[in-house]
């Protein structure tokens, strides 16, 4: 497999311990605040809990997973790219595939804190319509919305 291409896949329990520790490293970056869940719980909510809702999928790079997103028709509810694989589309590639999966509009939550996270979401067509949902590292949020064709 030519090692410089990105594919993108359902996601596969066989890559879950390698999905949560990038998922986690990505995370920590972007918000400086440490998971507020073990490791196993992490990889028991990546198998078990997420798909029930979303689909997930994720980018490998040959065989290393350099992202995740998790979304449905009309949400996004994770997008964690590789600290060392941020700035090469993967993001983008992965907001492609949920937005052609979409109903026309998709909404997120992104972190006040992550400055890149915003950025990135506004330069892809997400557009800022609330701030401030509750979530389990109580750090304020802004909420995104992108809508097909505007």
């Amino acid at each position: 497999m030519n090692q410089n291409k990105i594919i993108i896949i359902p996601y596969d329990s066989k890559y879950a311990e390698q999905t949560v520790e990038m998922w986690r490293e990505s995370k920590y970056k972007a918000i400086g605040q440490k998971e507020v869940h073990s490791f196993e719980s992490h990889i028991y909510f990546l198998n078990h809990i997420l798909h029930k809702e979303y689909q997930v999928d994720i980018a490998l790079w040959g065989e290393k997973v350099v992202g995740i997103i998790a979304y449905n028709e009309s949400e996004i509810s994770q997008l964690y790219i590789h600290n060392d694989y941020q700035g090469k589309s993967i993001g983008k590639s992965l907001l492609r595939k949920a937005k052609e999966q979409s109903s026309g509009r998709l909404i997120l939550y992104t972190f006040e804190i992550n400055k890149k996270a915003q950025r990135f979401y506004e330069k892809n067509g997400f557009k800022i319509i609330g701030r401030g949902h509750e979530n389990e590292e109580n750090l304020a949020d802004i909420q995104y919305e992108w809508v097909a064709n505007e």
